[in-house]
């Protein structure tokens, strides 16, 4: 950042913040519609939990330090990172359930990146329109970790977003001269 610029604050939008955010998003798309997801499955099942853990338990940590930099009131860019992390938990439910989706039987509807993408959104928001099911022992347990996660990590979340926008807002009408 040059002198000439003054730091962000909290009560201005960070211009730069959202395109970076964008540009992530746009990233994160792009990497999950071409890695080599079936790398991973039924042939390596053991890894693949382990990995799936891992992130899960790594973006779990990582949602939870940027809440509670929120909440202190320490945190940089909090509404950027925190859509960024929403994001990225939707992509790895995804990845997850299309690597699942390998094993036949173990899905009912779901065949592609974009199924999966559909499936996980439907779950997060509890549509549920039915025309994709977990039929199987796995994807069951993936389906319930993340409607707990969604109820328990990412409710926290959207819930401090809305906090961070709300009191940005109160303070610029606060700011705002009165025309009497």
């Amino acid at each position: 950042m040059s002198e000439n610029q003054p730091p962000p604050t909290r009560d201005r939008i960070d211009v730069r913040a959202w395109c970076l955010l964008l540009g992530s998003f746009v990233l994160l798309m792009v990497g999950y519609f071409t890695l080599p997801l079936r790398a991973l499955g039924d042939h390596r099942p053991v890894f693949s939990w382990l990995v799936f853990a891992a992130v899960l338990t790594g973006l779990t940590g990582l949602l939870l330090a940027r809440i509670i930099d929120i909440l202190r009131g320490t945190g940089r860019r909090p509404g950027v990172w925190l859509v960024f992390l929403i994001c990225l938990s939707l992509t790895v439910f995804a990845s997850t359930y299309f690597v699942l989706a390998d094993h036949p039987g173990e899905f009912d509807g779901l065949n592609t990146r974009l199924d999966a993408l559909y499936f996980t959104i439907v779950t997060m928001s509890t549509v549920g329109y039915g025309d994709i099911t977990a039929a199987g022992q796995g994807p069951r347990l993936v389906v319930i970790l993340q409607i707990v996660y969604n109820f328990v990590f990412l409710a926290t979340a959207a819930g401090t977003l809305a906090q961070v926008v709300r009191s940005g807002v109160e303070s610029r009408v606060r700011r705002r001269p009165k025309n009497d």
